[in-house]
This record gives structure tokens, sequence and C-alpha cells, in this order.
């Protein structure tokens, strides 16, 4: 089972979404791999790993995170991902 599901909508390009949604993900020394349909990434956060995956469905980033440390809320990943997007 899944530790999270969450929906980011989007106005625009999925590329200049999934473009941000990248640089954030790298920004943190993580990988970021997939199109504009769908894909996955990892990255570390306190010595632990964020891992899910992603798919777009007509103006949302739908996203499903795998694996997370416990201590670490899915609103605090999904508030951190919103931001890096929006900005």
């Amino acid at each position: 089972m899944a530790a999270c599901n969450f929906s980011i909508p989007f106005s625009g390009e999925a590329t200049s979404v999934l473009a941000k949604a990248k640089a954030a993900v790298q920004k943190q020394g993580g990988n970021f791999e997939g199109d504009t349909n769908s894909g996955n990434f990892s990255v570390n956060v306190f010595g632990n790993t964020v891992a899910g995956s992603y798919t777009v469905v007509n103006s949302n980033l739908d996203i499903v995170i795998d694996s997370k440390p416990f201590l670490v809320p899915c609103s605090a990943i999904e508030g951190f991902l919103k931001s890096q997007i929006a900005g």
C-alpha cells in the first residue's frame, strides 16, 4: 500500500510543471525520471528515502509516494512539492 496519494492541479504545459518538479528533486540530490505521461522519483530526506511515482492526468499531477520516513507526514511532502511547482 502506498504511503501517500495526492494530486496537484496545474495550468499550462505539463512539460513546464515537470521541469520544476525535476529541478526541485535534483536540487535535493534526488533522481527524477519520466516523461509528460508518467515517471518516478526518489530523494534522500534526513538520511531516509522518499520515493514515488507520478502520472499526468489532464491538468493534474497525480503523485503516489511509496516510501517515506515514518516521521515525515504526507502533508509536508505535498506542501513542499506544491511550493516548488507553483514557484
